[in-house]
């Protein structure tokens, strides 16, 4: 049975929208850091967390003082673990591939949460969120169409990640509300710094080239990391919000606007200019968003007595 929810479907759509809007600068600063301060991606994404658990912890300490206490501290560990080992991935493809090609491989994603919410948490998903989301789909394989002959094994990266980034999001809405998503989120980039810390100790003791500790070259790279774990805590604490506003399914599409961001971003800092049929790829992502905000609004609207 579906866990309790504060449903508000509209307004979880919006905050999700705009997340997904924001999310891809961690992912292009993780590409600078990578490409320009010669950072791994194991230690990028060490200090993704460190920088979450920090900006967040002296927010929690004051409103949240049940810390200590929290309910569900393994679970929280665990989203920590399973986020750090995603994003870990995630890092990696965008070290050696553009951050659109990245992507486009990344939204099988949305089908696998779908997919979950209705076999574990009995969600009803209607033909038209089915359509909406193959659409979507469609739309981000013509922004790019990745090539396995091109990237090799690299191209696998981005399809691991999605499967770790579903459990994640699933574990956000499957733990219900036993913690408030302050705890959550802190607790978590705790996690993940503990995880990337023993994954960065027997990486690099393997002598494994993207486990490979390293510190920002320059003051700029330190910034840019305090921003990548600030936007990371505070964007997620968001998503954390938005699944307890609305069911997983109902919010899948709208990481397709992850895309949008990803080939602006590529463009202006990269010089991964979008053809004629990236943008058409991007028209139908947003479409496919806008049409599930209508047809929730309207059948919001039927609910409503007159």
């Amino acid at each position: 049975m579906p866990p309790k929810t504060s449903e508000n479907p509209l307004k979880g759509m919006v905050i999700m929208a705009s997340c997904m809007a924001i999310l891809p600068v961690m992912d292009a600063i993780a590409k600078y850091m990578a490409n320009f301060e010669h950072m791994s991606p194991g230690q990028v994404t060490f200090y993704r967390f460190l920088f979450q658990f920090l900006s967040l912890l002296p927010l929690a300490l004051l409103t949240a003082r049940s810390l200590i206490h929290a309910n569900r501290p393994w679970m929280n560990l665990l989203r920590g673990t399973l986020h750090a080992s995603a994003s870990l991935m995630f890092f990696a493809a965008v070290k050696y591939m553009p951050l659109a090609d990245v992507f486009a491989i990344y939204f099988v994603e949305p089908f696998m949460l779908t997919m979950m919410s209705a076999i574990f948490l009995g969600e009803r998903v209607g033909w038209r969120r089915w359509l909406a989301i193959v659409v979507g789909f469609g739309g981000a394989m013509i922004v790019i169409q990745p090539s396995y002959s091109i990237f090799g094994w690299t191209a696998l990266l981005p399809v691991a990640c999605a499967f770790l980034f579903t459990l994640y999001l699933f574990l956000n809405r499957a733990i219900g509300e036993s913690d408030s998503p302050l705890v959550m989120q802190t607790i978590a980039g705790l996690g993940g710094t503990v995880f990337m810390g023993l994954a960065m100790t027997a990486g690099s003791g393997f002598g494994v080239t993207d486990f490979e500790p390293s510190l920002p070259a320059s003051a700029l790279g330190l910034l840019l990391l305090v921003v990548l774990g600030s936007i990371s805590g505070y964007m997620h604490l968001l998503v954390v919000k938005a699944f307890r506003m609305a069911p997983l399914s109902l919010l899948a599409p709208f990481q397709y606007f992850e895309i949008i961001s990803a080939t602006v971003l590529g463009y202006a800092l990269f010089g991964d200019f979008p053809t004629a049929s990236k943008w058409f790829g991007i028209l139908i992502i947003v479409a496919s968003g806008l049409f599930i905000i209508w047809r929730e609004h309207a059948q919001s609207k039927q609910l409503v007595p007159a």
